[in-house]
């Protein structure tokens, strides 16, 4: 193999000149359109290529704790918002000063505390778990060839269309009541990084304790072959292997995960990707007639909230959904592991859109999806985070024993 094809992966010349003439194409359209359309285009593409070559997946991290008591994932998932915290305070810190003033940081994800939360993210959990993937897993395995996550895509954009429907009843009966509680009004941003960081070393030591207490564990890790010749050939071989052919340890994509949020933060705002899919089905149910109109109190959050009445079709969050799935796809040929996936039963297709409607669902009402209301809203130093990752974990529970029971 030649050392150009190895860096490639052994993808083919042939494979990589479209891709990357798309990638440079949509680039020079999106700097046109706006900065911060390029930038968040480059920030999905980042996103999906950790996503796929990490395997990094928010439902199987809540999932696999139950179902195998493999607590890896979680625990990445946990060492990703170690990294985001102090990240996301300093920024705020400089954004509001004394937090005692009540304004909150632009673009922070601290929404109202309150059962719509509880709600969504149990109905989220479940949802996840019985379509096999989250909003941004379902994403980046569309970008792997995977025709269930397409039908589980197709379940979030109806499940966020009815969740639009209903919103302004859930403002009027509970939300509009309901306030942002945000940590470093109450405790100042130096308490409240300490409280959220002892959380989550808790929370960590707590998997590990929870690993421990038997179930069939966690496989081995394969034994070391002999050392390789140490060539320049060699290496550059070692080097594709590692990083294009074999799956990346998953506290690299959690550690990877927390940096690009803190980067996409600095930029404008955190990680979230559901607010563009809501948009979307916004769009697809006016073209029938069937949609919600003007949605009550959504211009008061910075989060992934339910987007109404939006004309421009190149965003910055569009830019972001898009190449989160090109970057995904683009890691995928590199490890010559996009293929088209078909499901092996039937029944896994209403699996998929049922729990895609679940997690549309609950995702609306939540402001948020495992990212933006979870990954985004903990660095955030919201309550709002802990109370939907709570929730998630219930659901997930939920989940597993409902999969189980599935033929």
């Amino acid at each position: 193999m030649s050392t150009a094809r190895a860096v490639m992966g052994g993808s083919s010349l042939s494979t990589w000149i479209p891709i990357g003439a798309f990638v440079i194409a949509a680039t020079v359209i999106f700097n046109r359109v706006g900065l911060a359309v390029a930038a968040y285009w480059i920030i999905g593409l980042a996103l999906g290529i950790v996503l796929q070559r990490s395997r990094f997946c928010f439902a199987g991290a809540f999932r696999d704790l139950f179902l195998l008591r493999d607590g890896r994932l979680l625990r990445a998932l946990l060492g990703g918002l170690l990294v985001a915290t102090p990240g996301f305070w300093l920024l705020m810190a400089r954004l509001v000063p004394d937090p005692s003033f009540g304004d909150l940081p632009r673009g922070a994800h601290v929404i109202p505390v309150g059962l719509h939360l509880v709600v969504g993210g149990i109905l989220f959990g479940i949802g996840m778990v019985v379509a096999g993937g989250c909003v941004s897993g379902t994403l980046y395995r569309i970008g792997e060839g995977y025709v269930g996550s397409m039908v589980a895509l197709g379940g979030i954009l109806i499940g966020l269309s009815v969740a639009a429907h209903t919103w302004n009843w859930w403002w009027q009966a509970h939300i509009g009541a309901m306030s942002p509680l945000w940590l470093p009004r109450i405790v100042g941003y130096g308490g409240a990084v300490l409280l959220v960081m002892a959380a989550l070393v808790g929370l960590y030591l707590l998997v590990l304790w929870w690993e421990t207490r038997g179930g069939p564990g966690m496989p081995p890790m394969p034994a070391r072959g002999a050392p390789p010749t140490v060539t320049f050939g060699a290496k550059i071989a070692a080097f594709q292997r590692q990083v294009f052919r074999q799956a990346w340890p998953y506290a690299i994509g959690g550690i990877a995960l927390g940096v690009l949020n803190v980067f996409s933060f600095v930029f404008e705002h955190p990680l979230g990707v559901t607010g563009e899919l809501s948009s979307w089905a916004e769009r697809i149910t006016g073209l029938v007639g069937w949609d919600a109109g003007p949605l009550l109190g959504v211009d008061q959050f910075a989060g992934c909230s339910l987007a109404v009445g939006q004309t421009d079709l190149l965003t910055a969050q569009f830019s972001l959904d898009g190449g989160l799935i090109v970057g995904s796809f683009a890691a995928a040929q590199a490890s010559n592991e996009f293929r088209w996936r078909f499901p092996r039963q039937r029944s896994r297709y209403a699996q998929a859109i049922g729990g895609g409607v679940l997690m549309g669902y609950g995702a609306g009402i939540a402001v948020g999806c495992t990212i933006g209301a979870f990954f985004s809203s903990v660095p955030s130093l919201a309550v709002s985070g802990w109370v939907f990752g709570a929730s998630l974990a219930v659901g997930a529970l939920l989940g597993t024993i409902v999969i189980k029971r599935l033929p």
